[in-house]
């Protein structure tokens, strides 16, 4: 016995001696060849770009990584536990390598049991930084090597918080401070013992692992660490209990998502003008002007807008169609791959037809719920499910289909749309963008049509006109005619023109107040004959307004120049503040991923050398629009709030290609857009009160409950005459009386009945 125990010591002197001097032989040859760890005694991790709104809510992000640097300091201890209590539990008493756990592991091979890992923290942070994933011998080697390098020029706080920031956690989440907002949507300080520990088990497969894909195995794996936490004294028995019987919630299961793309993809091409390549690895943080809440109302409302003018238009028919086999065991499946070429689009659910009558559809989801569709949510596609039908719109079994939720909730089968359309509010005395939603659907299309759609502003635009006829003598109760006009190619610059009002009617005499609230084409075509288009081309563009994009022709009292969303929101804007233009702002701050101001930008005071108008200008042009909101084309405004401090007008361009409505609060312009990208008709019955103005009303349903209501305030220069605010100088008798009575209508008046009209208005 004594011989076979001193053959066994002589063997095991051997082996220790056999490896002390590989180990010597290893240092001496491999170590001046290690590579330099400045990446680890500088460390930087690629840290993703995010934006954040103004209330801190996170908009997006721009990165290859998801990655939440962490200084080790904050990281809570629950949190360093758990993982240590997986990983490393040795971690503070050894020196990079554990030299007990690999002669643990050893046995456990030996003896061809469960495999121990005998990696370390330092070697994983090792080999992640600098070696292969291959295994072999000689890497083994560098790995030790490299990790008493590591130990040997960085503390064990400083190798911890690489390591908790650096590893791969799965769902593109770097670092357990980006894993714990990505998985449990709160931040690391804030889990639990069971969220930690669920977390701690990720790093050694984070697929195998992830909760939200393999919630069984990943449940297991937690409860494990649970064990070993308390095992290793990091958590006592009644912390070991609760945390077991935890339900944990997963974000992925309760995050209902913002909308912002159209604000982040501006926001990134801006922040990569300033900081190229850098713009999404170095951590920076950009803080907008954007309200989370705002935002999310407009894209709503946008949306649903576009989406109840898609109901009125033709059935084009089906995406696509399927093939459904004839065991129904195998439906499922060819539905769950068909519809994975057609993604939900929000609220846009993708369904396929399993039956489909006049009278009832059912048709099956991306989730496999089943859905029927009968009644009033059938009228959208009714054509598609007429014997009539042709065989590229007819719905039948296999049809892939778009399926929403009506207001009653009950199923509504309706299509994606082809119109587009574009929102953006504004604080008027800042320039701080609100929110702002550049089309249906960013996916579909990236084109930003608040900054790039030149579209043609239609009768919105003729409150500039209007503003420079004021400066001209024009006031509210200046009569101008609404009678025909006839003009040759001269006066438009193409071709001889007879314009007509919206409803085809002429009205004769009336106050130019009423002709703008009522929209009156002929009217606004006078006015602008009457002061010249030279001046009101210059006059807008102290607005903001291009020249070159209205040529000075009577056709830009029809609104027939171009403009975008953005221009019209800060051309508004300057009636709303009394008369000063402010640029729009969307970026207030960029900070990095320490928290250090890179650079901030503060709001406008406003001053002398921002006016743009004369403030009597522009109070007489609010209360000019608040006739329309009151009483004129977009009096659905005082139905909808039954207050008189919002202004605004409506814009239907020729052909109703376009609609628009642009209006405004003193603390907040905000302007609706709707049309199609290759410019057609919207429809004969289609304007910008009937399309653009609900939008506009539904965002500020959910605004006006932070804007107090304002009372006007009267600049100096100016006398009311009845109802009516004039410039001092345009008083009675002073200013332009009337414009166009020598042109007649069919039955017009005559003179002496016209002197007696014209007294009536002056009243």
């Amino acid at each position: 016995m004594l011989r076979v125990l001193a053959w066994a010591a002589a063997a095991v002197g051997a082996g220790v001696l056999t490896v002390m001097i590989l180990v010597s032989l290893a240092l001496a040859v491999a170590y001046p060849n290690l590579p330099p760890i400045s990446g680890l005694t500088d460390y930087r991790p690629r840290l993703p770009l995010r934006i954040m709104s103004s209330d801190g809510v996170l908009l997006a992000e721009f990165g290859e990584e998801r990655r939440r640097f962490m200084p080790i300091g904050q990281i809570p201890k629950v949190m360093q536990d758990a993982v240590l209590a997986i990983e490393d539990a040795r971690f503070y008493r050894h020196g990079g390598v554990d030299y007990l756990g690999v002669i643990r592991a050893g046995l456990a091979q030996f003896n061809k049991a469960k495999s121990q890992g005998a990696s370390t923290i330092t070697m994983q942070v090792a080999r992640n930084f600098y070696l292969s994933t291959e295994k072999t011998f000689t890497r083994k080697i560098y790995e030790i090597l490299l990790a008493l390098k590591i130990e040997s020029q960085l503390s064990k706080e400083q190798i911890l918080e690489v390591y908790m920031n650096q590893i791969y956690l799965g769902q593109r989440a770097y670092g357990f401070a980006a894993a714990s907002e990505i998985y449990f949507g709160k931040p690391l300080q804030e889990v639990t013992v069971a969220e930690a520990a669920m977390l701690a088990g990720l790093p050694q497969a984070p697929s195998a692992y992830n909760p939200i894909v393999n919630p069984q195995r990943a449940t297991r794996r937690q409860q494990y660490i649970i064990q070993r936490m308390l095992d290793n004294g990091f958590i006592a028995a009644p912390q070991a209990e609760a945390a077991r019987k935890q339900t944990l919630v997963y974000r992925g299961n309760t995050e209902s998502g913002l909308h912002a793309e159209f604000v982040a993809e501006t926001v990134r091409q801006l922040i990569f003008s300033q900081y190229g390549e850098e713009t999404t690895t170095r951590g920076l943080v950009v803080h907008v002007t954007v309200d989370s809440a705002d935002q999310a109302v407009a894209y709503k409302a946008l949306r649903r807008g576009l989406l109840n003018y898609e109901r009125r238009q033709v059935y084009r028919g089906p995406e696509a169609y399927i093939d459904l086999p004839a065991d129904p065991r195998d439906v499922d499946n060819r539905i769950a791959e068909a519809l994975s070429d057609h993604p939900d689009n929000d609220e846009l659910r993708a369904a396929v037809v399993l039956e489909a009558s006049p009278k009832k559809v059912v048709a099956v989801l991306q989730s496999g719920e089943s859905i029927t569709v009968a009644g009033d949510g059938l009228r959208p596609v009714a054509s598609g499910l007429s014997d009539k039908s042709g065989p590229k719109t007819q719905i039948r079994r296999g049809a892939v289909v778009r399926a929403a939720k009506g207001p009653k909730g009950d199923w509504v089968l309706t299509q994606l749309p082809e119109v587009e359309g574009a929102f953006v509010s504004m604080e008027p005395s800042t320039g701080a963008i609100r929110a702002l939603v550049g089309g249906f659907d960013f996916d579909k299309s990236k084109f930003n049509h608040v900054v790039q759609a030149w579209r043609q502003p239609g009768s919105s635009f003729k409150p500039f006109i209007y503003s420079a006829a004021l400066e001209k003598g024009f006031t509210p109760q200046t009569v101008v005619n609404d009678a025909p006009l006839f003009f040759d190619a001269g006066a438009t610059g193409s071709q001889p023109w007879e314009p007509k009002n919206y409803d085809g009617k002429f009205d004769g005499p009336m106050p130019l107040k009423q002709g703008l609230a009522r929209s009156k084409n002929m009217v606004s075509i006078r006015v602008l004959q009457s002061i010249g288009v030279h001046h009101a081309q210059t006059w807008a563009t102290q607005f903001g307004f291009d020249a070159e994009k209205h040529p000075p022709f009577l056709t830009m009292a029809l609104g027939a120049g171009s403009v975008t969303p953005l221009q019209m929101v800060g051309a508004y804007s300057v009636f709303a503040n009394g008369g000063y233009r402010v640029n729009p702002m969307l970026i207030t701050r960029v900070t990095d991923s320490q928290g250090r101001i890179l650079q901030q930008s503060k709001p406008p005071e406003l001053n002398e050398s921002m006016r743009a108008i004369d403030a009597r200008n522009a109070f007489v042009m609010t209360q000019l629009m608040g006739e329309v909101t009151r009483a004129g084309t977009a009096a659905s405004v005082y139905q909808a709030f039954k207050r008189a401090d919002f202004y605004g007008k409506t814009g239907t361009t020729n052909d109703s290609m376009d609609a628009w409505f642009a209006g405004y609060h003193p603390d907040l312009a905000a302007v609706v857009w709707i049309g199609y990208d290759n410019p057609r008709k919207l429809g004969d019955r289609e304007t910008g009160g009937g399309l653009a103005l609900p939008v506009w009303i539904e965002y500020m349903g959910q605004a006006l409950k932070r804007l107090p209501v304002r009372e006007a305030v009267v600049p100096e220069g100016l006398m009311r005459v009845g109802n009516d605010w004039i410039y001092d100088e345009y008083g009675p008798g002073a200013g332009v009386g009337s414009v166009g009575l020598d042109d007649k209508l069919p039955g017009s008046p005559t003179e002496e009945e016209r002197n007696s009209i014209l007294d009536l208005f002056r009243r």
